[in-house]
């Protein structure tokens, strides 16, 4: 456990650093998407959750690094089950509109109190939860996702409200 936090602060620091080198390819975002969503399908089931995709017949592609776009959808996604109520519910969504691409991860879980939601995003940080400890992390999942995000020049946002869910926005170009 400790080294897999150290790697995640090295990994987290050479992001901050701009060290890290994008491999810019044409990806199918679709693809991704299925992919990550079956993978997860499975965790859930037993709990007798569902996630829900919602993407348009097209075929829709953006310029990524395919393994980090992986991984910060996979990331969403991930904390979007680890954070929901005893049966996981979610919506994925994807939208293309005028050289844009959004894709929205949303949940029926704990939510996040307002004066945590500028902070999520910030190396290390973990919602304080009292004595509750069902959830493991590092507080280094959501720092990468931003991290990634502002490499490749999109925008992440996320609303929120307490004891309703989240949802967690991706602007990309296309």
């Amino acid at each position: 456990r400790l080294a897999v936090l150290v790697d995640g602060i090295l990994q987290s620091s050479t992001i901050e650093k701009g060290e890290v080198r994008l491999n810019m390819e044409k990806v199918l975002v679709n693809e991704i998407i299925y992919d990550i969503v079956h993978r997860a399908q499975f965790r859930i089931q037993n709990k007798g959750g569902k996630i829900n995709v919602e993407m348009g017949p097209e075929l829709v592609y953006i310029q990524a690094d395919k393994m980090h776009f992986t991984n910060v959808v996979s990331n969403l996604i991930d904390n979007a089950i680890k954070y929901s109520k005893e049966v996981p519910t979610l919506h994925i969504e994807m939208k293309q509109k005028n050289g844009m691409v959004k894709i929205a991860v949303s949940d029926q879980g704990l939510g996040i109190k307002k004066e945590h939601l500028n902070k999520i995003f910030d190396k290390l940080y973990r919602i304080p939860t009292g004595n509750v400890h069902n959830v493991k992390g590092f507080g280094l999942g959501l720092s990468y996702v931003k991290g990634i995000c502002d490499l490749h020049d999109w925008k992440i946002n996320v609303q929120s409200k307490f004891g309703e869910g989240s949802t967690f926005t991706i602007d990309t170009k296309q």
